[in-house]
């Protein structure tokens, strides 16, 4: 399939990092740009994330034949959504066709993304309040998706996501793991031995040294 057409929207005056297609009230809405349309470290950080994976799923999309209803794509992990939105918005919306799926645990998000998702007029998305796991028998996902995604869904859910994309017979997946919770907390529970200091286990002593080296492991 042919990437739609992207008229961009943005004015000169946005900082340079933002799609010239992005709508800007969705990054406002997502709290990525504040409301003067600036943009700190933590969000640049995070935007960079989702646009490096959507140049991949860009690519995969429109290389892929839809059906009638149009492509298909389950985002698990999906937290505030932030990836599914940005995919909705800079491809699925123009389409016209096509359907993407957040799945998330945390029922707080799943609302706050429901309610995003309709004053935004994006008709064409749902977030549904489920495991990775859970997902892949659940009547309220198709039987077929076309691409299953995951940008650091917590702990195995990554492995999870992988299983979920086998049983939906995907034709794509792409997935960036945890970035270091599970390693992380295996390292917190062998910092050291019958209560002494290790040589080893000085390196992720601080939770700061934990985090980090959970995930170069990773």
């Amino acid at each position: 399939m042919k990437s739609p057409q992207r008229k961009p929207l943005v004015p000169p005056t946005l900082p340079p990092e933002i799609d010239p297609a992005q709508s800007v009230e969705l990054l406002k809405e997502l709290h990525i740009l504040t409301r003067d349309g600036k943009l700190n470290q933590d969000s640049r950080r995070k935007l960079k994330q989702v646009y490096h994976l959507f140049q991949f799923i860009e690519k995969l999309l429109g290389e892929l034949p839809a059906s009638s209803t149009g492509l298909t794509l389950a985002d698990h992990g999906a937290g505030k959504s932030y990836l599914g939105f940005i995919v909705y918005d800079l491809y699925f919306k123009a389409l016209g066709a096509g359907h993407i799926y957040g799945i998330e645990t945390r029922s707080e998000l799943v609302t706050k993304s429901q309610e995003l998702a309709a004053r935004l007029g994006f008709g064409r998305m749902s977030f549904l309040n489920l495991s990775v796991a859970e997902s892949t028998q659940s009547a309220l996902l198709p039987e077929r998706i076309d691409v299953v995604t995951a940008l650091h869904a917590c702990d195995t859910a990554t492995d999870d996501a992988i299983a979920f994309g086998l049983q939906k017979n995907a034709r794509a997946m792409v997935l960036v793991p945890c970035c270091q919770a599970e390693v992380a907390a295996c390292l917190r529970q062998n910092k050291a031995l019958n209560g002494s200091k290790t040589p080893l286990s000085e390196l992720w002593r601080h939770p700061l040294h934990t985090r980090e080296m959970g995930s170069q492991i990773t």
